[in-house]
Formats: C-alpha cells, sequence, structure tokens
C-alpha cells in the first residue's frame, strides 16, 4: 500500500519543499493554550463590554473590605435562597423553639428587618453614586463627540465651498 503524499501544496499550484516533520503540539499543551487563549478572550470581552465608569466602580468595589461584605449580604438577602432558609428556620423556629405568640422570632425578625433595610439604603446609596458618575462619564463624552462632529461639519462646509468656488469660477472657452 502506498503512502499517502503528506506535502503541503502551496497557492498558486507551487509545491512545498519537502523537510523534517513539523512537531505537533502535545494535546496537554494545545488544551493549556487553549484555556489560555479562552481566558485572555473573555478577560478582553468583559473589558470591552463594560464602560471606564463601570470598571473604576468594580476596582473600588474590589479593594474596600466592608463594601464586599455588604455587596455579599445584599447579594444573599436578594436570592430566593434567603426566601426558602427563613421560610425553613421560621418553620421550625415556631414549631419546635418558641410556643404562641412567638416573642422571641418577632423580636429577631423586627432586628434582621432594620439590618436588611441599612444594607438596601447602602446599596442604593452606591447605585445612586454609579448613575451619577456614568451619567458624568457619558455627559463628557456626548460633549467631545459633539465638539467633534462640530469641527468635522465645518471642515466640509469649508471644503464644500472651496470646490463648488473653483468649479464656477473656471475660465470658459471664447467661442471663435
Amino acid at each position: 500500500m502506498a503512502k499517502p503524499d503528506l506535502s503541503a501544496e502551496r497557492p498558486g499550484g507551487a509545491q512545498a519543499k519537502p523537510g523534517p516533520p513539523a512537531e505537533l503540539p502535545r494535546a496537554a499543551d494545545a488544551g493549556g493554550q487553549a484555556a489560555k487563549l479562552k481566558d485572555m478572550q473573555t478577560s478582553l470581552e468583559n473589558t470591552l463590554r463594560h464602560s471606564p465608569v463601570v470598571l473604576e466602580q468594580q476596582r473600588q468595589r474590589a479593594q474596600d473590605v466592608q463594601l464586599r461584605i455588604a455587596d455579599q449580604i445584599t447579594a444573599f438577602a436578594g436570592s430566593m435562597n434567603f426566601v426558602y432558609l427563613h421560610i425553613a428556620l421560621f418553620t421550625l423556629w415556631m414549631l419546635f423553639i418558641e410556643s404562641k405568640p412567638w416573642p422571641m422570632l418577632t423580636l429577631i425578625v423586627s432586628l434582621e428587618a432594620i439590618f436588611l433595610s441599612t444594607f438596601v439604603m447602602i446599596g442604593q446609596n452606591r447605585q445612586s453614586a454609579f448613575q451619577q458618575a456614568k451619567a458624568d462619564h457619558d455627559f463628557n463624552q456626548q460633549e467631545l463627540e459633539l465638539k467633534t462632529n462640530t469641527q468635522l461639519t465645518r471642515e466640509i462646509h469649508t471644503l464644500t465651498t472651496e470646490l463648488h468656488n473653483r468649479l464656477l469660477r473656471r475660465p470658459t472657452r471664447q467661442q471663435s
């Protein structure tokens, strides 16, 4: 049985010079490189997907321990897992720990409501500050875009006027 010709054909019909076979990357290296490329691509997409204001806000949140804790608490308190946990805890409390009218449970729930409302207000204040920073950034970008467009429009007007003047002031041929 004859071996197939493995020489590569170049565009235009020219044959590649035969040489030593190229080393094929190992499967582990290829997998590692693919994962590395995917991570780089994801990082680039995330960077390009968010405005500079969002990236700055994320950087600030990551630096402050108190903000990270507040983010984690509000993320959990705003989830269905929080609701399910409280349904289970309140049910167990009412059935096994305290008899009616549940005065200790009422106190605990009231204190929890106070703290959760505080976390909600912290989140609202931070969201408000973020929205203001984003609005300021967007305003500055729009102003810059407006100035650029105005300057381009003026230059186009100047060039168009000059072109019309040159075309209309052409010397006319004298008829004989």
